[in-house]
């Protein structure tokens, strides 16, 4: 008889294990401490909650950027140029994503850490997966945690990519300092509508694949995007949105999407609204957070499971309004 093989259970540690992973800059438990935030388990994120509270005042010196781009844009390409760069000026740069999509088989980054092969090779440099399940939500309040944990650790630039497409781009730009639309030159009027809502949350808008037959092209999606970023309404911090080709092939524009960063970060500093939009980002998840753990609590409720289900059916058979279903609902919540 084939005795069935043991599962061995993973090492759990403790919180003074995790302290001195980073007193000695240990990149391998900087890993399991985002392992351990993106876990569902309650005793997990008791243990998390508690790392990230003593981690909370070496969080907030990096940079912090968010990279969109339609499929076949080359982010993953366009990453490993640009984070490479970084590196050479001797600065640490972690690279994170936002990937939504991965909960239903649509890929992974699992698959750009691998093309990106280079840059994961750099001792300078951290490429994590994202979590590959849960909400867009759920995915992103992790994603932020994952970043106060890489900035504990001592990176001083956070790219955070978003693999998906629509709502994920919202949710990286309320978690990034300096938000970067990849674009193609040619793509096409079927993109338009993403394009113009994504486009008035650009800082900068590099046409990428510039080189080759592609060069001119692209020199001229730059000149018509230059043009219509002008009749976009203004930013608050009176920001105006650049607009670069650029070859992470040929390593062409690479440094200048650099310098127009810092060059942003100098510029919001100075007008006082760099700290300011931190802030009103803190709120935001703090009201996120909120809403998150209250609907969690609410659907996880044993009284109101039973009640929903047949509350449901009700619905559905018009016996019963939705939103008297709802307080039927909410107020058993609040009685339990």
């Amino acid at each position: 008889m084939i005795k069935p093989k043991k599962t061995l259970k993973k090492k759990e540690f403790s919180l003074d294990e995790y302290n001195q992973g980073l007193a000695n800059g240990d990149i391998s438990m900087l890993g399991k401490a985002i392992t351990l935030v993106e876990s569902s388990k309650a005793e997990h994120q008791e243990i998390a909650q508690q790392l990230l509270e003593q981690f909370m005042p070496k969080t907030g010196k990096s940079i912090r950027i968010g990279i969109t781009g339609v499929p076949g844009v080359g982010k993953s390409t366009f990453i490993e140029s640009f984070g490479k760069h970084i590196t050479s000026l001797g600065k640490k740069v972690a690279v994170l994503a936002i990937d939504p999509s991965s909960e239903e088989g649509r890929g992974s980054i699992l698959g750009d850490k691998t093309r990106m092969e280079e840059l994961s090779k750099d001792p300078l440099a951290f490429i994590r997966p994202s979590p590959t399940s849960g909400s867009l939500g759920g995915v992103a309040r992790k994603t932020r945690e994952s970043i106060l944990l890489c900035e504990a650790w001592g990176y001083e630039v956070i790219i955070i990519e978003t693999v998906g497409v629509g709502q994920s781009e919202t949710t990286v730009h309320s978690m990034v300092d300096f938000f970067l639309l990849l674009m193609l030159s040619g793509a096409g009027d079927e993109l338009q509508g993403i394009k113009r809502g994504i486009m008035e949350m650009a800082d900068t808008i590099a046409i990428t694949k510039a080189d080759g037959n592609n060069l001119n092209q692209s020199e001229i999606a730059a000149s018509d995007y230059k043009r219509a970023i002008h009749l976009f309404p203004p930013k608050s911090n009176d920001w105006i949105p650049k607009v670069l080709h650029c070859s992470a092939i040929e390593n062409q524009g690479i440094t200048k999407v650099w310098e127009i960063i810092t060059s942003y970060i100098n510029h919001c500093t100075h007008k006082g609204t760099f700290q300011e939009k931190r802030n009103d980002q803190a709120q935001f998840w703090l009201n996120e957070s909120i809403q998150e753990q209250l609907s969690k609590s609410f659907y996880e409720n044993e009284k109101v499971k039973k009640e929903l289900t047949r509350l449901e059916k009700q619905v559905k058979l018009g016996k019963i309004s939705p939103f008297i279903a709802a307080n039927k609902l909410i107020s058993l919540f609040h009685a339990s």
